[in-house]
């Protein structure tokens, strides 16, 4: 029986006439002569992960996520055009919210914590019927979290947009919300944090060093919430529900998150040196990190310790011993704090 080719004439060339008898072969094995690309989704390489990405734009937000949150509340199925921010600042200043409030018709709770600040926000929107101004520091207890203060306002419980940026507590006041379910979050994490790390600040008002990505994200799945899109500081997040509609076949934070410029890497060499890579930047205080400031060893024993002198070891092994006995102090006395 001759081979018949798609497109082509039942005749075949005679170099491939060997091919005739596989027509014979059962299903699976015909398989082989069929395109890989045809037995996929047709959806399943439409769009890259990141592709939110690429409609970042700033009309007041700080990393793009105004044209980010336009595109993702774009492909909700519907919305009850309610938003929440905190801490609102002016409402205005890199604001993820005001875009929406603006241009959008959108009613917002907005929480600020600073008693002048929030003075200044009910000032400016006392004539608005739509805007609810709230000074508040937002904490994670039964007293002063975000659901007792939005409790006192006339927000749904399934509202469309969530943002948390208050420099600090971020992950914890997200932890303690459980009354609300918005549609999506939009929450800072600190961009110093490489992707891996699992770095999850004390739960404490005079404490601001934010978490990591990482945290957020495993936070996110317990209550529900899938991400879908990571900028320079923040990490946008939606119910699980609605995460197919976003066609993203890979949202790992470590695919998601592209820009890892604040991260400072350290590293640590054979011969006990410290070198820094990355950004050697802190960012909010603007100061540079200089190694000579993080070297551990002290220079007599920066060699590989193999080739260290009799005498050079042992006194080595006397630094160690104190070396390590202060780091386990000090981790006591972090742990209790």
């Amino acid at each position: 029986m001759p081979l018949t080719l798609p497109g082509g004439p039942s005749a075949v060339d005679p170099m491939l006439s060997p091919l005739a008898e596989l027509t014979t072969l059962p299903p699976p094995a015909q398989l082989l002569f069929q395109s890989p690309v045809q037995r996929l989704p047709k959806n399943r390489m439409s769009k890259s992960p990141t592709w939110l990405l690429e409609h970042s734009r700033n009309d007041y937000s700080q990393y793009g996520e105004d044209g980010i949150i336009e595109q993702v509340l774009g492909l909700l199925p519907s919305l009850d055009h309610w938003c929440v921010e905190f801490g609102a600042w002016d409402g205005q200043y890199l604001s993820n919210t005001y875009r929406l409030t603006e241009s959008c018709n959108y009613s917002a709770v907005l929480i600020e914590g600073s008693a002048d600040r929030a003075e200044a926000l009910k000032t400016k929107y006392a004539n608005s019927s739509r805007i609810f101004p709230v000074n508040a520091f937002v904490g994670y207890s039964a007293d002063d979290n975000l659901d007792s203060i939005l409790a006192k306002t006339p927000l749904p419980r399934n509202f469309d947009l969530l943002s948390i940026d208050i420099d600090g507590n971020d992950y914890h006041v997200w932890q303690a919300s459980t009354a609300y379910t918005p549609k999506v979050v939009v929450i800072e994490f600190n961009s110093t944090v490489p992707t891996d790390a699992d770095f999850i600040q004390p739960a404490a008002p005079d404490v601001s060093q934010g978490c990591g990505l990482r945290p957020l994200v495993s936070l996110g799945k317990a209550k529900g919430y899938e991400l879908v899109c990571v900028t320079l500081g923040n990490a946008i997040f939606v119910r699980a529900e609605y995460f197919d509609r976003f066609e993203i076949t890979d949202n790992r934070p470590e695919t998601l998150r592209r820009d890892t410029s604040n991260v400072t890497w350290l590293l640590s060499t054979f011969d006990g040196n410290v070198i820094l890579r990355g950004s050697r930047r802190m960012p909010w205080h603007g100061l540079h990190i200089r190694e000579s400031r993080v070297q551990q060893v002290p220079a007599c024993f920066r060699q590989y310790p193999h080739n260290f002198s009799r005498l050079k070891s042992a006194a080595f092994k006397i630094y160690k011993k104190y070396w390590n006995s202060r780091a386990r102090r000090e981790r006591k006395r972090n742990a209790a704090r």
